[in-house]
């Protein structure tokens, strides 16, 4: 079944997602000017510029020259998947980027649009439930599982509005997975909680299915690349196996690296209450004990 080529809506979408991006990276950049001003440890330089690395790898995955070789080459879509799910998503986050987006923003409009948003009970009932880890994991697994159905796929790069629909739900869903997780690694306050490891845990499930299945499979998934060009001297199958086993080995090495970081924080924490709790012993121990009051014989 023959594929199309990048169309007029697709330049479109890149043209217009890379002036957002650019646009976006400004406000960024006045806000945390503007607090980096007033205080230095409000939010470390390290911070800001993981925000503007993980705007760069949206952009490169969606509107780059390179983006246009996902219509040729699956290794080039996992490609795309991996920036918009798996790497973009934990640097936005680390940057802290509500703050300095507010104060990037002119003050009025801050005031009279986004401060009433955020504030009117159904956005806040509704931020609730997209902050429930549950939600995230189940949200991130089904754009993963869901986009690589076979007529899904090809729907995906068929059509142009459904491919920008495809990147955007890959996006979103990223940034609600790694919200539970950079959330329980950044919080100085307490130490995270078991269950975020195993939710690192559980999400390469999905994955490691996925990309095993495209590794080992002795057949073309995807018959939409029986027609392309073949680039780099690639034949669809080995294209397909090349794409399974780099979204197998980076989501691995994305999640382990997490999860070890979650890990160490915990032991960290707990091997302090600890020395706190020994410590605390020892004190009680130490304090004297007055003598009692001796008897006089009468």
């Amino acid at each position: 079944m023959p594929h199309l080529h990048h169309g007029a809506l697709e330049s479109l979408g890149s043209v217009l997602l890379t002036l957002i991006i650019v646009f976006t990276a400004l406000v960024y950049l006045r806000g945390w000017l503007h607090l980096h001003s007033v205080s230095l440890t409000v939010i470390e330089i390290w911070r800001a510029v993981g925000f503007w690395l993980g705007l760069f790898l949206i952009w490169v995955a969606v509107a780059s020259p390179v983006a246009v070789f996902d219509h040729e080459l699956l290794t080039v879509h996992m490609v795309q998947h991996l920036l918009l799910m798996t790497l973009a998503p934990p640097l936005i986050w680390l940057g802290a980027p509500a703050i300095p987006l507010a104060r990037g923003l002119p003050r009025h409009f801050v005031q009279a649009v986004v401060d009433p948003m955020f504030q009117w009970p159904p956005s806040k009932r509704f931020g609730r439930v997209l902050a429930q880890p549950c939600f995230c994991w189940l949200a991130a697994a089904a754009a993963l599982v869901g986009w690589h159905v076979p007529p899904a796929f090809a729907l995906g790069l068929q059509s142009g509005a459904w491919h920008m629909v495809e990147h955007a739900s890959f996006l979103a869903t990223g940034l609600l997975f790694w919200w539970p997780v950079v959330q329980a690694s950044t919080n100085g306050s307490k130490p995270p909680d078991l269950a975020i490891i195993l939710y690192l845990f559980l999400a390469t499930l999905p994955c490691d299915i996925l990309s095993g299945f495209l590794v080992f499979c002795d057949r073309v998934v995807y018959p939409v690349y029986f027609s392309s060009p073949r680039p780099f001297g690639l034949y669809a199958l080995e294209d397909q196996q090349c794409a399974g086993a780099l979204m197998w080995i980076c989501v691995t090495v994305v999640y382990l690296v997490a999860g070890a970081i979650l890990t160490t924080r915990l032991l960290s924490a707990r091997i302090s209450d600890e020395v706190e709790l020994v410590q605390s012993s020892l004190r009680a121990d130490m304090v004297p004990v007055k003598d009692p009051p001796s008897l006089e014989i009468l």
